[in-house]
């Protein structure tokens, strides 16, 4: 196996912490990661908050109901964009949103994206600054590991289906 596939079943989700502070080269890098993504029409709609003041970082995690193991965090990613000016910006978010979770777990950091809906924007939203016309499209806890999940595949040759569907 090549060092792109082992590190992709490498990414898993972390949701523990050691509180050491996470560095602004190593989000940077991630960063960079997550922009290389590709985008339709090459329109990039994302842009992030990202928040490292220890005291914000518990205050965000609070804020959302799936997001409280992150309190002991080094950073919060917060991807977003101007989701109606862009037809396809789901799946741009998406395809960013995963290289830089791969591109954090490559970094030896760990992190979990939590959804974000309608219903937890305007509180995030208010904590950091972000103006009623943004879309939060995640909500990721970034830090130094306490925990290592092995590495995994969830591989299911039954859900892949060769030529048509049911063919063989």
């Amino acid at each position: 196996m090549n060092d792109i596939l082992e590190s992709i079943q490498a990414r898993r989700s972390v949701r523990t912490f050691t509180g050491a502070p996470v560095s602004r080269d190593q989000l940077t890098s991630a960063l960079m990661a997550a922009m290389a993504a590709p985008s339709a029409r090459n329109l990039k709609p994302w842009n992030f908050v990202v928040v490292t003041r220890r005291d914000t970082v518990s205050a965000l995690c609070k804020l959302h109901p799936y997001a409280g193991f992150g309190a002991n965090a080094g950073a919060v990613i917060l991807p977003f964009g101007k989701k109606r000016d862009f037809k396809w910006f789901d799946q741009d978010m998406a395809a960013a949103t995963e290289n830089l979770l791969l591109a954090l777990s490559s970094l030896g950091l760990g992190a979990t994206w939590c959804g974000m809906d309608d219903e937890r924007q305007a509180a995030v939203r208010a904590l950091v600054g972000l103006p009623e016309d943004q879309y939060l499209f995640a909500f990721i806890p970034v830090g130094v590991p306490a925990e290592r999940p092995a590495p995994r595949t969830q591989y299911e040759a039954s859900r892949v289906h060769w030529e048509t569907f049911g063919g063989a």
